[in-house]
């Protein structure tokens, strides 16, 4: 007699991400956009204009949003009937932040940068001493310039450190320029009228075009356009910048090389939790 047949093992590949298009729970993401849309609202919102703002019916948003105040996703003002974001998305947000590490955020956006641009493209902190390079990514034809981890960049006579002369306390940036790798003494005369100089041409740069630029400085023949990408506190995280030979980089204030710095820089700074005033 012959034994039945045992079913034969579960496929397995269903689970995995190329195996096929990941399955999807509609009911997850139509209630998601009820939260989304609260989220991009600065205020409470009635049940009418949340369920317009995310598409819905109010008598299918309201289920829903029952749902997510059991979760503490969302709450009720029993006042006036309103309703904002609970407790729970105040704590997923705060986790959320504190979990993002600047640079892993910035290395994808900055390689997608040099990829579509063919320049070279760098990461920069606010160091001990300064602008200091944190990641390169070279392009194809790659720059013979003397820069790798750990340089410390000039504060006033690059593309990196302007962009972040324009976005930090003056007190932080006189204490780099008076230190080992300063250029000057701030608290000179002749120091101190230079340094408003360069911060009121840094910051006006950045007023009228969104990006800093440095034309042949401090490497001859080679431009570079810099934007800084600022947190979810509006502090300045980071300095993106991209930097070329002179012959094959445009640096016109309104080239495609200007706006493709500004965008990595504002899509950095979004990525961070960084809402624009």
């Amino acid at each position: 007699m012959k034994k039945p047949l045992s079913k034969p093992p579960a496929d397995t590949t269903a689970d995995l991400p190329d195996a096929k298009a990941q399955r999807a729970v509609q009911s997850v993401e139509v209630g998601g956009r009820l939260l989304l849309t609260l989220a991009a609202h600065p205020s409470a919102m009635t049940l009418k204009d949340l369920a317009a703002g995310a598409g819905l019916p109010a008598a299918r948003a309201h289920p829903y949003l029952v749902s997510f105040g059991k979760l503490g996703l969302i709450e009720q003002d029993l006042g006036t009937g309103r309703y904002a974001l609970g407790p729970a998305a105040l704590q997923l947000g705060l986790t959320c932040l504190h979990q993002l590490d600047p640079i892993k955020v910035a290395v994808p956006v900055a390689e997608r940068l040099a990829a579509s641009t063919d320049q070279s493209v760098i990461i920069a902190l606010w160091g001990n001493m300064g602008p200091t390079v944190v990641r390169m990514i070279e392009a194809r034809q790659p720059l013979h310039v003397n820069m790798r981890a750990g340089t410390v960049m000039s504060v006033l006579g690059t593309a990196t450190g302007r962009a972040f002369a324009a976005a930090l306390p003056r007190k932080i940036l006189e204490e780099a320029l008076a230190g080992p790798m300063g250029q000057f003494s701030p608290a000179d005369l002749l120091g101190a009228q230079h340094l408003d100089r360069e911060l009121r041409s840094a910051s006006e740069e950045v007023q009228a075009h969104g990006v800093t630029r440095a034309l042949g400085r401090p490497v001859p023949s080679v431009n570079a356009f810099g934007a800084a990408a600022f947190d979810h506190e509006g502090h300045v995280a980071l300095v993106i910048t991209a930097l070329g030979h002179a012959d094959n980089f445009d640096a016109d204030w309104d080239s495609t090389m200007a706006v493709a710095v500004r965008q990595a820089a504002a899509d950095i700074s979004r990525r961070l939790g960084y809402v624009a005033a």
